[in-house]
């Protein structure tokens, strides 16, 4: 594997760096800021979509794959920006959505035209004897995961937005296209790739409808996901064992993943899969709030750890990307503890076996926005669920307290640089507005700052490249009983890593047997080992011995 010790940066292209001032970040935004990601010392950039799309889910529904929406760029700043980034050591990892297209896609256009060849491209059935939806699938953003076409009064299947329809992958003509969008960027020079919510591209031979949840259980993990991952690989980026891929893994297993990321199971090199992520949503649902369930996180990280390990798989490690909240106003504490909370939060993750994924401002320590007006929010998901909060009843007060511990808007917000009007981010109206906090938290105050997030994380990636075990160790549950501390041990050859993790303000006490270790990392003064270690308020150590 070429990717142990790698670390990849997210970037949301919209909001990252506005360079025409239109309000919009572009892909001439992220060239300017390079020598930053490279300062950073970052490995791949991750960028979600920026090919054409109707955006009606900020990119996830592309009309293009071969194209750059010109609210982006051009195709000649997009092949700059992997000439410009590959000289300072950063290849370019590629969002691909090939769950479905945008129902402004050319095929899907021909479809609606009445072209079988194209309607083939998608799942269009007939209704039930009644004329309702073939199945009572509920789609992803809420209602039914039909689309009624009268022309040929048939529906078609959409499991996110009814603008986003769902790709047949049952049929080879879809593989055969997929593989050429593939070889079109490789071609280009991109040595990375991020398939979104690829677990769902294999439906069912027949839809049925699901009297026990939403559907999701017909569609997940399918019967055919794994032979259409193999022969995607064994055509394209299988070829070239400079590429490396992650799959978006919704609601999955670790049986399947295993599969997925396997070492000798030639589908994808990695795995996001977001189980640790739902510790805090009441009875599972993302829009009840309760408080995290620590023991559960715990839980979740080490039966994952040890059962990729234990099949030679490997995991994406993170805790925020471009769908999820801020982890420091999540897990965290982004008022009293800001900087202690966001670097034990980074430790946790960045200690572990797996390839760490930094999502922008992450680094920074961004928090969540905090919007009070629904007027504020963008993202489709939240203003649908805005709306279906209310109709169920449910006061406004207590509506946008879920919003603003959930909306997706959270990461969504420009990129903190410095303290100038819209934080650096534009001179223009930014698309979504900048958080009240940025005098404070940005990236001009945390450059080459002794002390600071951005400095901290910039000697956890510094870590992973100088010490072998942390990219190459193996890891082992520590305190497993302890209801504040997330601890585990990493093993390599001849050495051994002790990360201590103490989730809580408030102080804690841990007992070692271990001995002969010295500290590497801290986000407070540094302390020897002792047998009773006193971990302050989010405290976090990392401790090494040569045995």
């Amino acid at each position: 594997m070429n990717f142990e010790n790698k670390v990849v940066y997210q970037i949301y292209p919209k909001s990252f760096y506005d360079s025409d001032n239109d309000g919009l970040g572009d892909l001439q935004g992220i060239i300017e800021k390079l020598d930053y990601l490279q300062y950073l010392g970052v490995d791949y950039i991750w960028m979600t979509p920026f090919f054409p799309s109707p955006q009606r889910d900020n990119g996830y529904d592309v009309a293009d794959y071969r194209a750059i929406d010109p609210r982006y760029g051009t195709m000649e700043i997009f092949e700059n920006l992997i000439k410009e980034a590959k000289k300072r050591n950063i290849d370019i990892m590629l969002d691909m959505v090939f769950n479905h297209t945008s129902t402004e896609h050319v095929w899907f256009q021909k479809a609606l035209a009445g072209e079988e060849k194209y309607k083939n491209y998608y799942y269009f059935r007939k209704g039930k004897q009644d004329g309702s939806a073939p199945t009572n699938w509920i789609s992803k953003f809420g209602g039914n995961a039909w689309e009624y076409v009268e022309a040929f009064d048939e529906y078609y299947l959409h499991l996110f937005d009814k603008t986003q329809a769902d790709l047949n992958w049952e049929n080879p003509e879809v593989r055969d296209e997929i593989v050429d969008i593939l070889k079109f960027w490789m071609d280009k020079g991109v040595y990375g790739f991020r398939f979104d919510v690829v677990n769902l591209i294999s439906k069912p031979e027949y839809f049925e409808d699901d009297e026990e949840g939403d559907g999701r259980r017909f569609y997940t993990d399918g019967r055919h996901v794994h032979e259409f991952l193999k022969e995607i690989n064994e055509r394209t980026f299988g070829k070239d064992e400079r590429i490396i891929t992650v799959g978006e893994m919704s609601s999955t297993s670790l049986d399947n993943c295993v599969k997925y990321a396997g070492a000798d199971s030639h589908e994808l090199s990695m795995v996001f899969q977001f189980h640790h992520l739902k510790v805090d949503y009441k009875n599972k649902q993302k829009w009840e709030l309760q408080p995290f369930d620590f023991m559960e996180l715990k839980q979740l990280f080490d039966t994952w750890q040890i059962g990729m390990q234990e099949h030679h798989a490997w995991n994406a490690l993170f805790w925020c990307n471009h769908d999820q909240p801020r982890v420091v106003s999540r897990f965290g504490n982004d008022q009293q503890y800001h900087v202690e909370s966001a670097k034990m939060l980074a430790t946790a993750i960045h200690m572990m076996r797996g390839t760490p994924y930094i999502y922008q401002g992450e680094e920074i320590g961004m928090t969540n926005a905090y919007f009070t007006n629904i007027h504020e929010y963008r993202d489709v998901e939240s203003i649908n669920y805005f709306n279906i909060l209310k109709a169920e009843g449910k006061e406004e007060k207590e509506i946008y307290h879920i919003l603003q511990e959930r909306s997706r808007d959270n990461s969504r917000t420009p990129m903190q640089w410095n303290q100038e009007a819209q934080a650096g981010f534009t001179k223009g109206t930014p698309w979504l507005q900048i958080i009240y906090n940025y005098k404070e938290i940005n990236v001009e105050n945390q450059i080459h700052k002794e002390g600071s997030i951005l400095e901290y994380y910039r000697e956890l990636i510094r870590l992973r490249k100088a010490y072998p075990i942390i990219a190459k160790g193996s890891y082992e549950p520590l305190l497993p009983e302890h209801t504040s501390v997330f601890a585990y041990k990493r093993v390599y050859e001849n050495t051994s890593m002790i990360v201590l993790n103490n989730f809580y303000d408030t102080e804690t006490k841990v007992q070692l047997s271990e001995t002969g270790y010295k500290e590497i990392l801290s986000n407070y003064p540094h302390a020897d080992m002792e047998e009773t270690i006193v971990l302050r308020p989010y405290e976090t150590r990392v401790y090494y011995k040569e045995n």
